[in-house]
């Protein structure tokens, strides 16, 4: 891999490239194997678990997340990483709404079989209890028991209320160092993920299907996948020229376009070749007024 680092920096002149991953992929294992590579900085977001971490060592703490700015804070253990805290208000309703749903679900079945007419075993009361907190994962917030045959329940409050404050809370980790790009900006890169995501979900399922392949041959098979990145290309430039129209569309029911309907219409369009008395000409479809793009 270093190898190939290199080679991309000779390919595009460039002395350092930022690799931007998510959680699942620049893990704690994989940055250690890479963190020591000449040319190569990385920017990912910590999971829950590295930010307890933090807390621990007493580096963070919830008050410090702000949701109208980036807090940066270095690691003494580690100077060449800083941490971008960041708060998300949409997240954090999200959040907090989705753990309401969970808990009321999770008291609903712990209700129903605490109000149970028979009794049974506490390994077949216990049995049902573990699946439950499986299903909803809110087995952290609920202590139980089983007595003479019934189910004893609670649910603490004090966790609850300690778990709603990381709500929509988020950290961005990065080696970039500060003078080469922002906070801001560093969480700004990691945010666009989501286009690369959002790319990946056209290519594979959405519009242009880049699966099944039927080639055998690998050159074939990467011809293949390079005309669906080119067609990728060339859509993303088409939703750029069409933003204006999109931007002057209506809302919901009275909305008329969209991509996949511009498309649609444009598939209209045929070239013919036509032969009349002796004169051979092309014709090109032309687009009623109903039914032009603009």
């Amino acid at each position: 891999m270093p190898e190939k680092i290199r080679e991309l920096q000779q390919c595009y002149g460039i002395k350092q490239l930022i690799f931007v991953g998510d959680r699942g992929m620049v893990t704690q294992a994989n940055y250690e194997k890479v963190k020591d590579w000449e040319g190569l900085w990385t920017i990912s977001a910590l999971p829950h678990r590295q930010i307890l971490d933090l807390l621990e060592r007493k580096l963070i703490t919830p008050e410090i997340f702000d949701e109208r700015k980036v807090v940066e804070v270095m690691d003494p253990d580690h100077p060449k990483l800083r941490y971008c805290l960041c708060r998300n208000p949409e997240t954090q309703a999200r959040e907090g709404a989705t753990r309401q749903r969970l808990l009321e679900l999770t008291q609903s079945g712990l209700g129903k079989m605490a109000n149970a007419k028979r009794k049974a075993s506490a390994a077949r009361i216990g049995a049902r209890v573990d699946k439950l907190l499986a299903k909803y994962k809110m087995g952290k917030f609920v202590s139980w028991e089983v007595k003479e045959g019934k189910l004893h329940w609670s649910v603490d409050p004090k966790k609850v209320q300690a778990e709603a404050v990381w709500d929509g809370c988020y950290v961005v980790r990065s080696d970039v160092p500060p003078e080469e790009l922002a906070a801001a900006e560093t969480v700004a890169g990691y945010k666009k993920l989501e286009l690369v995501e959002q790319a990946f979900r056209q290519i594979k399922t959405v519009q242009l299907e880049v699966r099944p392949v039927y080639h055998k041959l690998d050159r074939r098979i990467r011809s293949h996948v390079f005309l669906c990145m080119l067609a990728y290309y060339l859509q993303w430039h088409i939703k750029q020229r069409l933003a204006p129209l999109f931007a002057q569309d209506g809302t919901q029911k009275h909305r008329r376009w969209s991509f996949a309907n511009v498309i649609e219409r444009l598939k209209a369009i045929r070239q013919e070749r036509v032969k009349l008395n002796g004169i051979e000409f092309y014709q090109i479809t032309d687009l009623s007024k109903s039914r032009k793009l603009t």
